[in-house]
């Protein structure tokens, strides 16, 4: 492919997008972003006091995101972050006018997130909204670019799974 990458490592909260995101940028020498970052402080607090988020609270949030793609796009400099990414429509968002932007789901079954989320510490997401993030989670769909990787393996075979499903290779555009 010609221009830049943009990997959107999805999923629900505790499924490891971070680790997997974090690993293939280190792997491919690429940008970083961590999509919580770029929500209001009306949202990290929304989220705090165990409410979930509304269709109408993520769209400013995507945007951002999406505008944080376009700088880098304007750069050429090819990226990975973290997003969840719930919904198609979401995803639709996220790709409109990139056509470099593909998505890697990292899938967990929700016992063991429920697990990551009870370990967890100093994030703002509590576990309690782990339920509407599950019922709110659209899989990728056949038409949509990317991967789906399952995060039970440890987290370095979650990213050489990640990597391979992608057509990745390390330290460089390829696919």
């Amino acid at each position: 492919m010609d221009g830049a990458d943009y990997i959107i490592v999805m999923g629900v909260s505790g499924s490891g997008k971070t680790t997997v995101a974090k690993g293939i940028a280190e792997r491919m020498h690429w940008d970083f972003a961590e999509g919580d970052d770029f929500h209001s402080e009306a949202n990290v607090a929304k989220m705090h006091s165990g409410h979930p988020l509304t269709d109408e609270d993520r769209w400013p949030w995507l945007r951002s995101i999406g505008d944080w793609i376009n700088e880098r796009e304007k750069q050429g400099t090819s990226a990975v972050l973290t997003c969840s990414a719930l919904k198609r429509v979401y995803r639709d968002l996220l790709r409109e006018g990139r056509p470099g932007v593909r998505f890697c789901h990292v899938e967990v079954d929700a016992e063991l997130i429920a697990k990551r989320l009870a370990a967890r510490q100093g994030h703002y997401m509590p576990p309690s909204l782990l339920p509407s993030q599950l019922a709110a989670l659209e899989p990728l769909e056949p038409d949509e670019p990317g991967a789906t990787v399952s995060a039970a393996p440890t987290p370095e075979e979650v990213v050489d799974n990640a990597m391979k499903a992608l057509g990745l290779h390390e330290g460089g555009n390829q696919r």
